[in-house]
C-alpha cells in the first residue's frame, strides 16, 4: 500500500472517531497519533545499513530482518510488500501497551470491538498511562485486569509494518518468528474470532521457524531454539492446569468468599508448580520470572490463552496436507468463510484427530479440554 493510501485510510479513521463517543473519540485519537509517530520514525532498512554512522551490531540486525523477510515470502508464500524492510526508533520498551480484563470469577475476557478488526480480548494504547488508566477504571468496575507491554506490533497489511527498537534485543530465531507471525496476520485475518487467528499465527510462526532453522539456522541455534519450545510447552501445561483448577472452582456452589478463598489457593499452587519446575527440569532458567512475578488473576491467564486454543487443530490440517503450505493456507481460507459456530466445530474435530496421532508431551496435545 502506498504512503498515500496510508494517509487518507488514517483520515478516514479519525474522521469516524468523531462520530462516536467521547471515549472512543479519545481511542482512535490516540491510535492515530501513534501510528503517525511510527510513520515519521520510519527509515529504509537498505539505507540504514550502508550509513557509515549505523553501529555494526545493528547493520548486523538489519541484514539478519532483510533475510528472513526474504524468506517469509518466497519460502513460506506469505506476502510479500514492504513490512519490515523499515526499521523504526520509538525510544521507549514497547510499542503498545494491551489491557486484558476478566470477570472475578470467569476466565472469559472481556471483548473489545473495534473498526476494521472487529472484537478482539485486549484493548491497545501507545501510552502506557493511558492503558493503566483503563485498567484502573476496569479494576474499579470489578475486573481481574492485566496489562502487558507488547514489543510487536501489526496492522494486519493495512499500513507498511517496520522493525522496530523493542524488538533489538531478541536473537535472529525470535525476530523470524515475530515477522513469520505478524505476516500471517497480514495474510488471513478473520474480525470477532482472535482464538482463530492467534492460533494460526501461532501455526505458521512455529513450522517456518523450523524450516527457516534447517536451512539457514547454525546448530547452537537449533538447540537453543528446541530448549526454548520445551519449556515453552511445560509454561503452557502449567498454564492449562492452573486454568482447569480455576474453571472447576468456578462452578463450584460457593459463596463469593469461598470461590475467592479457593482461587487464591489455585494461583499460590501455581506458582509454587512453577518453583518447582524451573529448579527441577528448567535447571533454574528464569526466563519466565518477570511474568511469575506481578500479581495473578483471571485475566492474566485469559491474555496467555487466546493464542493457544486452536493449535492443535491446525497442526492437524497441516499434517493432512503433508507440510504443503499453499495446500494449508487454502484450507485455512475455507475455514475462514465458515460461520463462526461452524468454523469452531470444524476446529474441534481436526482437535480430536491430532489428540489421536501426537506426541501427548507436547504443547499441540496438551488436555483435551484444552479448546472448551
Amino acid at each position: 500500500m502506498t504512503h498515500k493510501k496510508q494517509i487518507i485510510i488514517i483520515l478516514i479513521l479519525l474522521s469516524l472517531s468523531y462520530l462516536t463517543a467521547c471515549s472512543s473519540l479519545h481511542y482512535y485519537g490516540q491510535a492515530v497519533q501513534g501510528q503517525l509517530d511510527i510513520w515519521q520514525r520510519m527509515q529504509p532498512i537498505d539505507e540504514l545499513i550502508v550509513q557509515t554512522d549505523t553501529p555494526p551490531r545493528l547493520k548486523q540486525q538489519l541484514a539478519d530482518v532483510l533475510q528472513i523477510r526474504t524468506y517469509a515470502s518466497h519460502r513460506l508464500q506469505l506476502p510479500d510488500n514492504l513490512s519490515y524492510t523499515f526499521y523504526a526508533d520509538l525510544q521507549r520498551p514497547y510499542v503498545v501497551w494491551n489491557v486484558f480484563a476478566a470477570p472475578d470469577f470467569s476466565l472469559k475476557p472481556k471483548e473489545w470491538c473495534f473498526l476494521i478488526v472487529g472484537c478482539v480480548s485486549y484493548r491497545g494504547y501507545f501510552a502506557e498511562a493511558d492503558a493503566k488508566q483503563v485498567a484502573q477504571a476496569l479494576q474499579t468496575a470489578g475486573y481481574d485486569v492485566y496489562v502487558a507491554g507488547i514489543p510487536a506490533y501489526s496492522t494486519l497489511g493495512w499500513f507498511t509494518d517496520p522493525l522496530l527498537n523493542t524488538m533489538l534485543s531478541w536473537s535472529r530465531t525470535r525476530l523470524a518468528a515475530m515477522i513469520f507471525h505478524e505476516l500471517s496476520h497480514q495474510l488471513l485475518y478473520i474480525p470477532n474470532d482472535t482464538a482463530f487467528n492467534e492460533s494460526f499465527a501461532m501455526t505458521v510462526e512455529a513450522i517456518g521457524v523450523e524450516r527457516w532453522l534447517a536451512e539457514h539456522g547454525t546448530a547452537t541455534e537449533w538447540a537453543e531454539y528446541q530448549r526454548y519450545r520445551q519449556q515453552r510447552d511445560d509454561f503452557m501445561q502449567l498454564i492449562q492446569k492452573t486454568r482447569n483448577a480455576l474453571n472447576h472452582v468456578y462452578q463450584l456452589p460457593l459463596s463469593p468468599i469461598d470461590k475467592a478463598q479457593q482461587k487464591a489457593a489455585v494461583f499460590k499452587k501455581m506458582l509454587l508448580d512453577y518453583q518447582q519446575l524451573k529448579q527441577g527440569q528448567w535447571n533454574g532458567y528464569k526466563g519466565y520470572d518477570f511474568w511469575f512475578s506481578e500479581p495473578m488473576n483471571n485475566a492474566k491467564i485469559a491474555s496467555i490463552l487466546t493464542y493457544q486454543d486452536y493449535i492443535p487443530a491446525f497442526n492437524a490440517l497441516l499434517a493432512e496436507k503433508q507440510g504443503d503450505l499453499a495446500a494449508f493456507y487454502q484450507a485455512v481460507q475455507t475455514l475462514a468463510t465458515l460461520s463462526k459456530e461452524d468454523r469452531q466445530q470444524a476446529l474441534n474435530a481436526l482437535i480430536a484427530v491430532q489428540y489421536a496421532n501426537c506426541d501427548l508431551k507436547t504443547i499441540a496435545c496438551l488436555n483435551q479440554d484444552f479448546q472448551n
